[in-house]
């Protein structure tokens, strides 16, 4: 090798450092210890302060030059003072939560934008499947807003359409990624458009009310290995919109990876009863954004927003779910001292 990054979770002596240099054949400035650090996103900094850089630079014989990690600094700073500031309650509802990193980018993204708004991201992680049984409901009474992520099968279904009519009828804000656009159509289906055997084909075949179905280039594949929508596709947003008020452009592009689609035998009924589809594809045949217009933040979106967060530039989904988390808190609060002012007077 001709660096060594070293992971401890402890100082490292010069005479430790010099040992590895001296076994592994390589500059002793070549041999950086690593320490655990609180926070992830303080690794790129740690290295640059240890000289990693132009250790680089000299190595490779590339002109020197001193990056310019101001608005790092400033964000990693925001990071860890935003763990003192006031909470804002994320519930991530989905069916792999007994293993969180099964959502770690779903997870970090709301952690990108929590700490853009100075506020400390608390997740509560809730299995759909619970949900189904009656168990957590206790949970999501507490939530600020809720994610309901991706996912295949149909286990745990039923329990993130019970989580989508909890945020609908509630207000509660809520971001709905692939399957959990998916699920919170079918639930509008079934509780506002009266569809009560609404569903999905992936999940019922005989369904008469196929809201989510095949897409229709996907129908004659019978080898589904490598089959489905994968990647980045452009994404045209209404005007007006609360897609179109977060994103603040005309056109996004984002990334997929689904082979389902909203059935747009559907869409009509849909938008007559209040499900504004913010986001097509630019030939317009496919849905790829569509929230509630009478709900503060309700949406959802095919694409995995996720992907595109960065922990400088947080994604505008997440963002916007964050923002009306937190005002949704804030009202909560201003109720519940509202009554509790109006029971002390009477009193």
């Amino acid at each position: 090798p001709h660096i060594i990054i070293a992971r401890t979770d402890h100082p490292v002596s010069h005479e430790v450092v010099e040992k590895i240099a001296l076994f592994c054949d390589v500059d002793q400035e070549a041999v950086v210890p690593l320490e655990t650090t609180d926070l992830l996103y303080a690794v790129p900094i740690i290295l640059e302060d240890l000289g990693i850089g132009d250790y680089i630079v000299e190595h490779l014989k590339l002109e020197p030059r001193t990056p310019d990690l101001a608005s790092w600094r400033s964000m990693v700073t925001r990071m860890r003072s935003a763990r003192e500031a006031e909470p804002v309650r994320i519930g991530i509802v989905g069916k792999y939560v007994e293993l969180h990193d099964a959502y770690m980018s779903v997870k970090e993204a709301a952690f990108h934008a929590a700490s853009a708004a100075n506020r400390r991201l608390e997740i509560e992680w809730i299995h759909s499947g619970d949900l189904e049984k009656g168990k957590q409901w206790e949970v999501m009474e507490t939530l600020d807003g809720m994610i309901v992520p991706g996912g295949f099968g149909y286990r745990g279904v039923e329990g993130k359409i019970m989580a989508a009519r909890f945020a609908r009828e509630r207000k509660i804000p809520y971001l709905g990624i692939c399957l959990g656009m998916q699920t919170m159509c079918i639930e509008f289906a079934r509780n506002v458009l009266g569809l009560e055997d609404a569903n999905s084909s992936e999940f019922n075949e005989s369904t008469p009310n196929a809201i989510i179905d095949l897409m229709l280039e996907q129908r004659s594949i019978t080898d589904m290995g490598g089959t489905m929508r994968l990647g980045l596709y452009p994404c045209d947003i209404k005007e007006g919109s609360v897609a179109a008020r977060v994103y603040d452009v005309a056109q996004v592009r984002e990334r997929h990876r689904h082979r389902f689609e909203f059935n747009n035998d559907f869409r009509a009924a849909f938008e007559e009863n209040g499900m504004v589809f913010s986001g097509l594809s630019p030939d317009g045949q496919l849905v790829e954004i569509a929230e509630l217009s009478d709900h503060p933040y309700m949406i959802g979106s095919q694409f995995h927003p996720e992907f595109r967060s960065r922990p400088n530039n947080p994604h505008p989904l997440f963002q916007g779910l964050i923002d009306a988390a937190i005002a949704f808190r804030e009202s909560r609060q201003q109720k519940n001292k509202t009554t509790q002012s109006s029971g002390e007077l009477v009193e």
